[in-house]
């Protein structure tokens, strides 16, 4: 078996499991949020339950309207917080975690070999860790705060396969653009993932969640790279009671529907254009695009390397006139590094407005809205028709480093072309 069917046979109590079959997995962690967990809660109290199945294992981080922009907003984290009180459940409220993606491994929720839903599709971020990770509905997400289970089909995987060394400035987040581009937004449709390959194994924790995170992009129910010695690193001090890795890896004569090959060593900056993720080009292809607004932050990008590349690029430098320039750091933990590490001066010395770690402009109903005609370079998931604000905007997605540069040029700019002019 591949790895994915491991976990979800040993999650529902079998040997073997096969694509297509329909299994009852026990849930090892059910994470929910203010934008999806209200109505989880008013499900809960129709369905009868007077109390969750275990409270030790579900999270609630509020992160989507953070802070509170509106009464409405205001009405949903109330009852966020009351029905934590009310079941005794971990909550990590507006100041005390950050985005949900990013708190739930820093702070040990996620641990290889377990499965995890949400209500949020980009719950698939915890595959990075080795885990069974995919995103519910808030009903669904209703079910399992009563029993503890839900239904899967085992889903059949595509194992995507990435060689070569990425040369400076390319990232993560250019591969799984590419990856996205090639095999389109419906090429996954309720299949798995699997992340493997030199580039994998070399690859940091912080852009293994960029791949996880974007797998769903392609319609995943997963994304997941085999737990290693990074993996490891990167939870000793989070996780207590690791499993044993070795039961974690797929066999050698696992079975897939596809193998899918990329080579990053010729790859220049991927961008996906308006106004689907699938649309990308790259950089060299798009021409002049001015833009309006830079945003570097969200549950793909706001992670600590990502923030040190932008700011590397940024340094001692001012954002163009007429663009605003958003930084949001992906949780309470990365913003405090990122203070430490000079990186909020460096923003806000070249003009920058660096935001409390949250959802942001990602979501279209908070913070950095775009205006009608408007067009914003991002590092986040999705450039859907109105997802950043009208729905007469346009929305370009990039790495981090694509997007500090063309903060500084007012156009979408390869980051080896400015400094070749420097």
């Amino acid at each position: 078996m591949n790895i994915t069917e491991k976990i979800l046979a040993k999650a529902s109590g079998k040997n073997t499991v096969s694509p297509g079959e329909i299994v009852d997995a026990n849930v090892d962690v059910l994470m929910t949020h203010d934008l999806t967990g209200p109505l989880a809660v008013e499900s809960f109290k129709k369905i009868g339950a007077e109390k969750v199945w275990d409270n030790q294992k579900i999270v609630v981080i509020l992160d989507h309207q953070v802070p509170a922009e509106s009464l409405k907003a205001a009405e949903l984290h109330k009852t966020m917080r009351q029905f934590a009180k009310e079941q005794k459940l971990r909550i990590y409220d507006v100041g005390r975690g950050g985005i949900c993606h990013q708190v739930m491994p820093e702070q040990g929720h996620v641990v290889p070999g377990t499965v995890i839903v949400g209500s949020d599709s980009h719950t698939c971020t915890y595959g990075a860790f080795g885990a069974f990770a995919t995103g519910i509905g808030s009903t669904e997400a209703a079910a399992v705060m009563t029993t503890g289970k839900i239904w899967f089909k085992i889903p059949q995987v595509i194992k995507i396969v990435v060689n070569g060394k990425f040369n400076k400035y390319i990232t993560p987040k250019d591969l799984v653009l590419n990856i996205i581009g090639k095999l389109g937004v419906d090429g996954a449709i309720y299949k798995g993932t699997e992340f493997t390959g030199p580039t994998i194994r070399e690859m940091s924790i912080a852009g293994r969640m960029t791949l996880c995170n974007m797998a769903v992009e392609m319609g995943a129910k997963n994304g997941i790279i085999e737990p290693d010695n990074i993996t490891n690193e990167y939870l000793q001090n989070r996780v207590q009671n690791l499993p044993d890795f070795a039961t974690l890896k797929s066999d050698k004569d696992a079975q897939y529907e596809r193998i899918v090959e990329f080579d990053v060593s010729k790859m220049e900056p991927q961008i996906a254009c308006p106004s689907s993720v699938d649309n990308v080009k790259p950089i060299s292809e798009i021409g002049e695009v001015p833009i309006d607004q830079a945003f570097i932050g969200s549950c793909t990008n706001g992670r600590l390397e990502d923030l040190q590349m932008a700011a590397q690029i940024i340094k001692g430098k001012k954002i163009k006139d007429g663009v605003r320039a958003l930084v949001i750091p992906a949780s309470q933990e990365i913003y405090k590094q990122a203070l430490t590490e000079g990186l909020i001066e460096i923003f806000t010395e070249a003009g920058a407005i660096v935001c409390g770690s949250a959802c942001g402009p990602c979501l279209g109903g908070h913070i950095g809205l775009l205006a009608a005609g408007e067009t914003c370079v991002s590092t986040s998931n999705r450039n859907f028709i109105g997802r950043m604000g009208s729905t007469q905007s346009n929305v370009y997605l990039a790495s981090p480093a694509v997007v500090a540069t063309s903060a500084l040029t007012g156009k979408i700019t390869s980051p080896t072309t400015l400094e070749a002019k420097q």
